[in-house]
């Protein structure tokens, strides 16, 4: 082995050994002594070395020196220096070392690194035999013609490349760490570089500079000068650039991108975007239409890049066009009489020596129409006919341009021709040759009919058309199609875009495109059922698609019956489809009965379930066969209990359809055919029963092999539309449909819609399964007017079609204005390059022969008839609905749909649609949770007050509403909040709006007071440009408790004042201009706002801000800890105030600080004294001061809850949430008949209401609303019966409330109690935890709610809730120092043993060593001593009644201990 950290290189000698020469010519052999030398300088040789002695490595060396003293030193030379190196290969592995590999430079890589340095010297040259250095450079000289910008480009390369770039900035800029001689060397090295690659005249205008720079600068100042004239001059070269047919595109797009270089080398950018519009519309007019598809193409952005890309393709496709042109054209073009030569080709002579030309006056050989003897001659008949003269008619339109397209096979559409008319006898499938008259064509020339007969075409689409009454005239030179003969037929014609096409209903029977102003139709002719144009297909491969892989015998029965649109079919190709989804085991013997009318003998069977549900939920599909016609239904189920209720409903609707009763039904021994309710169902209707064998379904045979039909049509249908399996339930209810319209051998190959009906079946309105639709959809004026969507199937009941939109996820419509390309896979678009497309336009149509309908029977009698005029029934011509709802005769998943029972003749998409549930958001936790009680309040509170201004007048308390409106306008009116104005051109307008609340009266108190407030419509308003921050705080409720804790433990004066138009005070930063309030306009200006008005965005913060600042200025402190809180200390005197937006609490035991801060807050803001505090956000406050004592209820409030709800009669319960209720999410509905009874159930607005209670004075309900909280989305009764047992206990203490005393003999001011109830929630199996703080013994703070994690323990659960205790305790005591009242440590109290242990020791156990890191913040806190842990019996903790049911006695007992008692006690 070779020693460690020795290299190959190390041990070979050195240059001058022989080794060294024969590695070296090995891998030098083609490189000169000078590259070699410089390779050697480079340090490189030792790496190719190294690389090269691979196979003659260390190893010989090893054993040559194996023999000598292990210890002796080898030695050996590397560049003529000796190295002493150990003997590393009598090192032991595991001993002597342990890792060995050092990673070394592969050759690829020494090569191309030997390349990269040597390049710079390749390129410039080597030295001559006498020592010279001849610089030679591929850079073509400046001689001030050519482009200066290319030449900067190259020359400031070849200055990199040779390591001068730098003496272009001149020896002052130069970098410091060079010497003024290698400065100097440098500049001379680059000034003649420069010099070399310079032409004499311009050689000659800087010959005079010195230096390098001086050079470049005096070359950039004349020939990239940045005057004004030369801008100039570049822009309007560059506007007015134009592309010419003459030159190639490619030269002039170089001269485009010259002009636009030149401009960005003066500093002049244009934009991406402004370049492509110059370019595109410097195009020639060949390029007119490109160029629109460019510019209307793209979504978003155009590159210049993209542009040029697609013009040089578009150039190139034209030559090739061009060549095959040429290659199969004739050798004269003839222009406007002018003949020329065409290039590579030579005229062809007759065998007497005159040209091969025709004329266009007699249509002779030899001459032209110029040298015509004819010409001068009048009334001389000509001897051959056209259609039209040569100068304009169909002659001159072909000779324009002579190609390989022979004229007399292609069909020229003409409205003006009477008749359809061909010169061609080998065109006609049949020929009656009689004179039949003459035709007087363009030139008014007679030529003779020399028969009548019939023309056989194949269109566009590859179907086949036979022209009746085709008129043989030999005399013309054009095939004419008369389009006033299609006028006669029925059909219709549009033109448009170059297009004509002659349509049947809503699909194209013929189309042709305008070629030199003649339309010419898009097919060719058939001779002998032989098309004469090549590369044609048959059409029996797009029926077979159209019918969902059908038979080819069942394709050929409908040929028979001329149902296929007199389409011919040839033999079926191989479809893969088919034999993939269709391959099955060898079939059972087919039983035999017989049945003499429909409805008389009937087969049903469930399939399922699938693996796969559909969109709208489906696992099982019913199909039910009728025994005579064989029509199939099918009803795709969600679970297997729905079978009997879906096959009732089926009963009852063929029973009243047929006017008939069934005798039979044939069905497996599944339970859900074996049921009581199913078996009581067919013995009351008399229907006998036919069960199979267990174990044996070859019994019920028709339904199990109609089962497999369904399924491997749905597999087809799947796979060749490339559509997920959720889509199943569409693609079996479209089989289903159009199996009941396809032939069966059963019924001699009659279809079982014709059967059952009567009638025979329509089949114009079929379309392929997942094809890519195009939908008619309503928007905005500048939205697009068509959705791409997915076919999905036919609608029952409504004239349309069923589509998937690919635009809007889960969302199913169903439309008669479809475009469909039924060559295209919407799923599958790389499928479509082999296929012709089919563009089959649905129209509108005044009767139901040709759209669908779901059944024959609505098909034809789909209006009324009145006064013998047909009247289509008024329907939406679309509508949204969610893919469960399928229906079909074809029924679906329409029973479990959410739009199940809609009528949809009526159905009106703003009435009829899904409405969404409210419920809490859970992105803010609890404080949103707070947001929607005060939401659910507020509704219950204005239930009669008036919501708009018209309301107010016409109300019974008008003129105290009217008094309320004028006072505000006053009050706007003296604080300037707006000026009248006309409004500036271009400036939005913003609405208002008056909103009127009534203030209940308090007991012993003030009236009840009417207000009007108005506000700005700031839902119109745009983030950033009308505003930008909008938050304000407000005090919490916890707060608020606090403060009346203090009142009344310190016997506080308490006075509450009201800020008149608070939000006016606010100062306005943004312009808004809002219109006049209603009733109150006087001319049609508009009002420039200049305050703050309700119903901006801003208009809470920017009061907030105004306010804060007034009492900062009064030398008010504001609490850390709640930013509405404020505290003055005056002299030892406490001053407590707290906002909630407008209502302001004053709290100090000196009524003349009180007074004082009144005056003050009275001069800077419009207030309203309300003396002593009496209510503030719907709380009522009792006071009884001489005994010290303060209750807080919402008895009023509380009492409006149980009036709305209808629970004032009802009995009274003891406890909030009764012990024997168990709720669950089992309890919630699940099937659609249980969704919409509890629809109507206000169960969210009930528990809304009930929080906001329990947020402000009941911590009594709070585990009631914990637990029914989670239900608001899907409630079932179970747990409405638990929402009205806690109305019916609210009603039974309505009286209850907090009571703050003033006797408080405990030893700390804060005490809390923690609980938590393991596996509190059944259906998470997560732990509710829950605590609650007194002050001065009565609650403040309370909270129940679920843990985030699921606890693996009591413990777990017990230290997850004492968290969370502790960090409401710091947030309590951090309030309250800063109201006055320092608290050492707080009092936790928990009734878990093992969760304080592991709170007040670092106790390590593996039971809880899973335990997030985080919550262990709990023992710095006991540790620092803020908080303490204590010990309470589990009877004696208040809250256990925040995480369970309780009894009665216990429960009344823990309300009391947190002084939550009824009035009175």
């Amino acid at each position: 082995m070779r020693p460690p950290g020795v290299s190959r290189c190390d041990l070979k000698g050195d240059r001058n050994s022989k080794r060294f020469r024969i590695l070296e010519r090995r891998f030098f052999r083609k490189l000169s002594l000078r590259k070699k030398k410089i390779a050697c300088k480079k340090g490189l040789t030792a790496l190719l070395l190294l690389h090269g002695s691979r196979r003659k490595g260390i190893k010989s060396l090893a054993e040559r020196e194996r023999t000598a003293d292990k210890c002796t030193p080898l030695r050996t030379v590397l560049n003529g220096v000796q190295r002493v190196v150990a003997k590393g290969y009598t090192q032991s592995y595991g001993v002597d070392y342990q890792e060995m590999f050092v990673p070394i430079a592969k050759l690829n890589t020494v090569r191309i690194l030997l390349t990269q340095q040597l390049a710079p010297t390749v390129g410039q040259g080597f030295k001559n035999s006498q020592g010279a250095m001849a610089t030679k450079f591929d850079v073509e000289k400046f001689n001030g013609a050519n482009d200066f910008g290319l030449w900067k480009i190259k020359m400031e390369a070849i200055l990199i490349q040779q390591g001068c770039d730098e003496a272009l900035k001149g020896e002052s800029r130069m970098s410091d760490a060079m010497t003024q001689e290698e400065k100097k060397k440098m500049g001379d090295k680059a000034r003649s570089a420069i010099i070399l690659c310079l032409g004499d005249k311009v050689l000659r205008e800087v010959a005079k500079e010195k230096t390098a720079a001086e050079i470049w600068a005096k070359l950039e100042s004349l020939y990239m000068t940045r005057s004004l004239a030369h801008r100039l001059c570049l822009k309007q070269q560059l506007f007015s650039f134009k592309m010419s047919e003459s030159r190639t595109i490619e030269e002039q797009i170089a001269e485009f991108s010259k002009i636009v270089d030149d401009l960005e080398n003066i500093e002049v950018k244009l934009e991406d975007e402004d370049k492509v519009v110059i370019l595109l519309n410097a195009l020639p007019r060949t390029f007119e239409h490109f160029r629109d598809a460019l510019l209307y193409e793209k979504d978003q952005v155009i590159t210049l890049e993209e542009v040029v890309t697609s013009i040089r393709t578009k150039e190139f496709q034209k030559l090739q066009d061009s060549k095959t042109t040429e290659e199969g054209a004739s050798g004269l073009i003839s222009v406007k009489g002018k003949w020329k030569k065409q290039a590579g080709k030579e005229k062809k002579l007759n065998p007497d020596g005159t040209k091969q030309v025709r004329c266009f006056k007699c249509q002779k050989m030899g001459h032209i129409k110029k040298f015509c003897p004819e010409k001068g001659k009048v009334g001389r008949p000509q001897e051959t006919a056209d259609v039209a003269e040569a100068s304009e008619g169909y002659e001159s339109a072909g000779v324009l341009v002579a190609s390989s397209e022979d004229p007399q096979r292609s069909w020229v559409m003409d409205s003006g021709c009477s008749y359809h008319m061909c010169p061609v006898k080998e065109f006609f499938e049949n020929l009656d040759q009689k004179e039949h008259g003459n035709v007087l064509i363009g030139n008014n020339k007679a030529c003779r009919v020399q028969g009548v007969g019939s023309v056989r075409l194949k269109m566009f689409d590859n179907r086949e058309m036979v022209l009746q009454a085709v008129r043989y005239v030999p005399e013309l030179k054009r095939n004419l199609i008369s389009i006033s003969s299609f006028d006669l037929g029925g059909y219709t014609t549009k033109v448009e875009d170059g297009v004509m096409r002659v349509c049947s209903g809503d699909s194209v029977v013929a189309k042709g495109r305008r070629r030199n102003d003649l339309y010419i139709l898009e097919g060719s002719t058939v001779i002998g059922h032989v098309s004469v144009a090549s590369g044609t297909e048959n059409t029996v491969r797009l029926w077979h698609l159209r019918m969902r892989h059908i038979s080819e015998k069942g394709l050929e029965e409908l040929e028979k019956q001329g149902l296929l649109l007199g389409d011919k079919l040839q033999k079926l190709d191989f479809c893969d489809h088919c034999v993939l989804e269709k391959s099955h085991r060898i079939p059972f013997g087919k039983g035999k009965h017989s049945t003499e009318r429909p409805f008389e003998y009937v087969h049903a069977d469930l399939w399922g379930p699938a693996r796969t549900l559909t969109h709208g939920g489906g696992a099982y599909f019913l199909s039910i066969i009728d025994d005579f016609s064989r029509r199939v239904w099918i009803y795709v189920l969600k679970n297997k209990s729905e079978t009997f209720q879906k096959f009732k409903e089926w009963h009852t609707q063929i029973e009243n359809q047929l006017g008939c009763r069934l005798k039979c039904l044939r069905t497996d021994n599944g339970l859900e055919f074996v049921s009581e309710e199913f078996n009581g169902f067919c013995k009351e209707k008399g229907i006998r029963r036919h069960r199979t064998v267990v174990g044996t379904p070859q019994q019920n045979g028709l339904a199990e092999r109609m089962n497999r039909t369904i399924l491997e049509r749905v597999r087809c249908m799947l796979l060749g539309s490339g559509l997920s399996k959720a889509f199943w339930g569409e693609a079996a209810n479209t089989a289903v449909y159009l199996i009941n319209r396809s032939p069966s051998s059963a019924l001699n190959f009659k279809t079982p819609m014709e059967v059952w009906s009567g009638r025979p079946v329509d089949y114009s309105h079929l379309r392929v399964f997942g094809s890519l639709a195009f939908a008619h959809v309503r928007g905005d004026k500048l939205d697009s007017r068509a959705a791409k969507c997915i076919f999905l199937g036919y609608a029952e009941g409504v004239k349309g079609y069923r589509l998937w939109r690919l635009d809007s996820p889960s969302k199913l419509i169903i439309s008669r204005d479809v475009i469909f390309d039924e060559t295209r896979m919407a799923m599958h678009p790389e499928n479509s390059g082999s296929e012709k497309k089919i563009l089959v336009e649905v129209e509108h149509t005044t009767n139901g022969a040709g759209t669908p309908g779901g059944t024959e029977e609505n098909q034809t009698g789909e209006g009324r008839v009145e006064n013998g005029r047909t009247i289509e029934e008024n329907r939406s011509d679309e509508f949204r609905t969610d893919l469960g709802d399928d229906t079909d005769g074809m029924s679906g998943e329409g029973s479990h749909g959410k739009a199940a029972g809609v009528d949809l003749r009526n159905y009106q998409l703003v009435r009829d649609r899904e409405r969404r549930i409210s419920k809490p958001t859970k992105r803010f936790g609890e404080a949103d949770l707070i947001c929607y009680a005060l939401n659910a309040a507020e509704d219950l509170n204005r239930s009669d007050e008036p919501r708009s201004y018209k309301e107010a007048l016409d109300s019974s308390d008008r003129h105290l509403w009217q008094g309320a409106m004028e006072e505000e306008l006053e009050a706007l009116k003296k604080n300037s909040t707006w000026r009248l104005v006309d409004l500036p051109k271009g400036k939005k307008v913003i609405g208002s709006k008056w909103i009127f609340k009534k203030k209940e009266a308090t007991p012993g108190g003030e009236k009840a007071r009417y207000k009007a407030r108005l506000v700005a419509k700031g839902f119109t308003q745009i983030e950033g440009v009308d505003y930008h921050e909008i938050f304000a705080p407000v005090v919490k409720h916890c707060s608020v408790r606090v403060l009346m804790a203090i009142v009344a433990h310190c016997n506080l004066h308490l006075e509450q004042l009201d800020v008149r138009t608070a939000f006016l005070h606010g100062d306005l930063e943004e312009t808004i201009y809002m219109k006049q309030p209603d009733g109150f306009a006087v001319d049609d200006r508009v009002c420039l706002l200049q305050k703050s008005l309700y119903g901006l965005k801003q208009s809470p913060r920017q009061w907030y801000r105004k306010f804060d600042d007034f009492l900062i200025k009064l030398n008010f402190k504001r609490c850390n800890y709640d930013d509405c809180v404020y505290t003055l200390n005056h002299d030892g005197e406490m001053l407590y105030l707290l906002l909630y937006v407008d209502d302001i609490l004053i709290a100090s035991s000196d009524m003349g600080m009180i007074g004082e801060t009144k005056a003050r807050l009275a001069d800077a803001f419009e207030m309203k004294e309300l003396g002593e505090a009496r209510r503030i956000l719907g709380i009522d406050i009792k006071r009884d001061k001489p005994g010290g004592n303060l209750f807080l209820s919402q008895e009023c409030y509380l009492q409006k809850v149980i009036s709305r709800y209808r629970m004032a009669e009802s009995k009274m319960a003891s406890t909030p949430v009764g012990q024997h209720l168990k709720l669950t999410k089992e309890q919630c509905p699940k099937t659609d008949e249980e969704r919409r009874k509890m629809e109507s159930v206000p169960f969210s607005n009930g528990i809304g209401s009930i929080m906001y209670g329990m947020v402000c004075t009941r911590p009594d309900v709070a585990y009631g609303v914990s637990v029914l909280s989670q239900f608001m989305v899907n409630p079932g009764p179970t747990h409405w019966e638990a929402l009205k047992w806690m109305l019916r206990y609210i009603r039974g203490s309505l009286g209850t409330g907090l009571s703050f005393q003033n006797n408080f003999q405990g030893g700390g001011y804060i005490e809390g109690f923690v609980d938590s109830d393991f596996v509190g929630c059944m259906d998470t199996r997560k732990s509710r935890s829950g605590y609650v703080f007194t002050l001065f013994g009565t609650a403040v703070s309370w909270r129940s709610t679920l843990q985030s994690v699921v606890a693996l323990s009591t413990t777990e659960a017990e230290y997850y809730a004492l968290a969370e205790g502790v960090k409401e305790a710091l947030w309590l005591k951090g309030l309250v120092r800063e109201l006055g009242f320092d608290q050492k440590s707080v009092y936790v109290h928990c009734d878990s043993q093992s969760a304080i242990h592991l709170a007040n020791h670092q106790i390590y156990h593996s039971r809880t060593k899973h335990i997030d890191v985080k919550l262990h913040f709990v023992r710095s806190i006991v540790e620092s001593g803020d908080v303490q842990i204590c010990k309470i019996a589990s009877e004696d903790n208040p809250a256990d009644m925040l995480t369970k049911p309780l009894a009665k006695e216990r429960f009344l007992l823990l309300l009391s201990r947190i002084g939550c008692l009824p009035v009175g006690h």
